[in-house]
């Protein structure tokens, strides 16, 4: 017996949703994906949003993923979307828009909930840091699987550049011009960065950038305890489906 939700993740470059069984974590529909529009205004989103949930054709309740600290369904912050949502009330926003209910979490703490249910943070005690390496970093702190919300460790100064994001995403290593060796170079300094605050038992790496974890794994330092995402790119979309109960 499945009991399914849809989920959607909300990403600075496309927007991606699919039917999850949130028993087991699988998706039960292909994942569609639309870019994200520009500028990504609460219109334009929300009028994608509204497109990919019909593409669906499902009359399930709707978990989101957003790109922001989230607080009480509002956007308090927009670092890799349009500056308009600030203030916007986007569970609102999208419940009306696709007049059913909805529920909305940070995206990175989406994709954080879906490892600790069914990836690579399950049944691990102790203090787990999700990084999720794309258009920007995203981040998600767990703590013996408990989900802190709202953690953005992509807005660290990272060699005196704030938000330290813009050097060590994966969308920076395009911009930069960097092979996946050179760009785990400054990962791990990044890394370095991250453990001397948190001192995490265990680090994952997901987002885009975890579909290339082949490339640049020899080049983690040694002794690190970081693995890729276990759901991979799908980890936000499954993750945003768990909050829509």
């Amino acid at each position: 017996m499945t009991d399914s939700k849809i989920g959607v993740d909300i990403g600075g470059s496309g927007i991606k949703a699919a039917v999850v069984d949130i028993h087991d974590g699988e998706l039960l529909t292909d994942r569609i994906r639309i870019e994200t529009p520009e500028p990504a205004t609460p219109d334009a989103v929300t009028s994608v949003v509204v497109e990919i949930v019909d593409l669906l054709d499902s009359d399930a309740h709707v978990g989101v993923g957003f790109p922001s600290v989230i607080q009480h369904g509002v956007a308090l912050s927009a670092n890799n979307i349009d500056q308009a949502w600030i203030g916007v009330n986007v569970q609102k926003n999208l419940s009306d828009a696709l007049s059913r209910q909805v529920k909305v979490v940070n995206d990175a703490d989406a994709a954080g909930l879906a490892e600790v249910r069914f990836g690579a943070a399950k049944g691990i005690d102790g203090v787990v840091i999700v990084l999720t390496f794309g258009t920007g970093v995203g981040s998600a702190l767990i703590v013996d699987g408990k989900l802190v919300p709202n953690l953005e460790l992509g807005q660290l100064e990272f060699d005196g550049v704030i938000p330290g994001e813009k050097l060590v995403s994966a969308k920076a290593r395009k911009t930069r011009g960097l092979e996946w060796s050179e760009w785990a170079d400054d990962v791990n300094r990044y890394l370095d960065l991250v453990e001397s605050v948190f001192t995490p038992d265990l680090m994952i790496l997901g987002g885009g950038a975890a579909k290339y974890w082949e490339e640049f794994e020899s080049t983690i330092a040694p002794g690190r305890s970081i693995v890729p995402a276990e759901l991979s790119n799908d980890a936000g979309v499954v993750g945003a489906a768990l909050v829509s109960n």
